[in-house]
Parts: structure tokens; sequence; C-alpha cells
């Protein structure tokens, strides 16, 4: 294990190591136990093709023995166990001791391709300031792979600071739900209000108090403007009241959870009360 790219890691560390780390570039876990003759037929393949592939990929050995609460969240219940970790989340895995070949088959549809490249080639240009170049990268890569997660992620952020909301929710159609995934979208519906009369719709609000789609949409409007706190008391002002726009004040308060992050004090606060609400 004299290699950079492989590593032992415990439970504190494995946010960092393994979930952080996979979004620069895959992460394949390794729990295994000292005692497990298997694990001691898979490491060195694992060891031997982490240094041959070169920083391809980072190769990160958990022992399940120091780390079983660990290996519990992950449902490991054979070893060796192995999986892969890709923008910080579980991509693939297998159980066994299978043979080098396998084990490259395995790795290899993980690994960075051309499109990939392309995709770094469109966040540099984002780094640069070239905002053309880069769409263009990411659009190009779209078009060979609809479903590519780091291209269509990275054109749907584009298209959102652009406000073109419908073109981004569009973009991220056919991905897979990922936190990243679902941030987006609900970062898209949010940013579609954005340029709403808040002044209006509030004045609009004071003449008719009782009226909740006029409620909904100024909430709307606001959270479309990151004005989250007074988003939130409205849209809960309207699920409190049970009438026919609880839907969509419940679905536009779970947006703005999406976007803000699930340790944001205003989703802890207002989660708990949505749930009052609800139950």
């Amino acid at each position: 294990m004299q290699s950079p790219n492989i590593v032992e890691v415990n439970a504190p560390d494995f946010p960092r190591e393994v979930l952080q780390a996979s979004h620069e570039r895959p992460v394949v876990v390794d729990f295994w136990a000292e005692w497990c003759g298997p694990c001691k037929t898979l490491g060195p393949v694992l060891e031997r093709l982490a240094v041959e592939y070169d920083g391809a990929f980072r190769l990160v050995k958990v022992d399940v023995d120091a780390n079983q609460a660990l290996a519990q969240q992950f449902g490991v219940q054979g070893i060796p166990f192995v999986m892969a970790f890709a923008g910080g989340q579980p991509v693939s895995e297998f159980t066994g001791a299978l043979p080098e070949s396998q084990v490259r088959a395995w790795l290899d549809p993980l690994l960075p391709n051309e499109l990939d490249d392309m995709v770094e080639q469109g966040r540099d240009a984002l780094l640069e300031g070239d905002d053309a170049k880069a769409e263009e990268a990411f659009r190009l890569v779209l078009s060979q792979q609809l479903d590519h997660q780091e291209a269509g992620t990275s054109l749907a952020q584009m298209l959102i600071a652009a406000g073109k909301t419908d073109e981004a929710l569009d973009v991220l159609a056919p991905m897979s739900a990922t936190a990243e995934v679902d941030r987006l979208r609900a970062a898209a519906r949010l940013s579609e209000n954005r340029d709403q009369d808040v002044s209006g719709l509030a004045r609009e609000l004071e003449d008719d108090p009782q009226n909740d789609a006029k409620r909904v949409e100024l909430a709307s409007a606001l959270a479309g403007r990151a004005e989250f706190e007074p988003a939130l008391d409205h849209l809960l002002n309207v699920v409190r009241n049970a009438g026919p726009e609880r839907e969509n004040a419940r679905q536009a308060m779970i947006d703005i959870f999406g976007v803000l992050g699930v340790e944001h004090p205003l989703v802890l606060t207002y989660r708990r009360q949505l749930a009052s609400a609800l139950f």
C-alpha cells in the first residue's frame, strides 16, 4: 500500500475521504477483515489495479471489525464487499473475491472516459469566464449521452443562472435522481418566479388575505429571490389552512428545503412545523 491512491479509512473520516472525494474522481471502497480469507485474495488485486490505473480511481480500505456501524450503514452482509462511489453517491458494488478480469470489467465503466474529459474542459472554460465555450462542451456531451450526470447538472446550473428554468428542467429530466439533481430541479422550479412583482403581489394579498392562491404566488416569488424565511411563513400558513392550495404550498416548501439542504437551520425549523401542520 505504498501509493497515494490507496488509503485506510475509519468511520469519522469516511464522509471526507469517500463521499466528498468522490466528487473529484471515483472512489472504490473495500470492506474487509483480517480473518477473511477471500479478502486476502481480492485485496492485493484491488491494490495492484489502483497502482496500475495511476489515480483514475482511489482505493479506500475499511476494516469492518473496527467500523461495524459503518458496514451496517452500507448494508455489508458478506465480505469482501466492494462499493464504488461517484459524485457523493454509491453507484456500483459486488461481493466476493472476483478474478482480476472481472474486477477490471466492473471498474472500467466507472472510470473517466472521453466524455468526462470534455466535461472537465467545460468546467475549465467556466473558470476562465468563457461561458459560451463551457456551454458548448456540456451540450456536446449531452448530444452523445443524454443522461450524463456531470454535463447535465453543470449545464442546468448555467441555465438556471440565466433564467432559462424550463430548459434547465428539460436538461435534468433524463437524469437519475441524486441529491444534486433533486436540488437543481427544486432550484429551477423556485427560480421560475424570481422576476415577479413582489410588492404588487403583497398589496394584492393585503386586500384579500384569505386568498391562498395569491399567498402561494407571493411565497413563490419571494423564494425565487432567495427570501426563504418569509416565503416559508406564507406557505406554512397555507398548509395550515388545509384548503385547495395545500398541496402546492407543501411542494413549494419541499423545494425550498431541497435548495437549502437538510442541515440548514430554516429547514430544521420549518420541517418540524410542516409535519405538525400535516399530521
